[in-house]
């Protein structure tokens, strides 16, 4: 099975796990709380789903360049008037990165975002999936060359 998604550095998801224990729960614009998330294989299509509940859907924002997909979303800070008594959940600036692999189709991702769940769906591109190839036998002339078809229409004459 070749990987649809690149798996990251060890050594930047330590320093984002420090990052996160260190910088407290408040993300920033200069350093972005990390946001849980799962992703999968679906027939021809990878889905990646992003825990962000709390978020309203005008604040996360989604940008694709070349094979990178960031994921970045904003969960107000509480206003300061109020008396906290307990403070657990995350606030500010949550932040994902992906480095997809070449085998998708990062033009046709489609996004949707429910009950607190940003939603990807990333198609497998045509050249990555899986074909048959047709095997035609012809005369073998002089040369002794055969024909090979492939199921997307290209040949390739090969010396036998």
């Amino acid at each position: 099975m070749v990987s649809m998604l690149m798996r990251s550095d060890p050594f930047r998801e330590l320093d984002r796990l420090s990052q996160q224990m260190f910088a407290g729960a408040n993300g920033t614009l200069a350093r972005p709380s990390v946001m849980p998330m799962d992703a999968w294989r679906e027939g021809h299509a990878f889905v990646i789903e992003f825990d962000l509940p709390g978020v309203r859907a005008e604040s996360i924002d989604l940008d694709v360049e070349r094979n990178v997909v960031t994921v970045r979303a904003e969960r107000p800070v509480q206003e300061e008037d109020r008396e906290m008594l307990a403070s657990e959940r995350t606030r500010g600036v949550f932040s994902r990165q992906l480095v997809l692999g070449d085998n998708l189709d990062t033009d046709n991702i489609q996004a949707t975002y429910d009950a607190g769940v940003l939603t990807l769906r990333i198609p497998v591109a045509e050249q990555a999936k899986p074909r048959k190839i047709s095997i035609s036998s012809g005369a073998q002339g002089e040369s002794g060359r055969q024909e090979i078809t492939s199921g997307s229409g290209g040949r390739q004459a090969i010396d036998a």
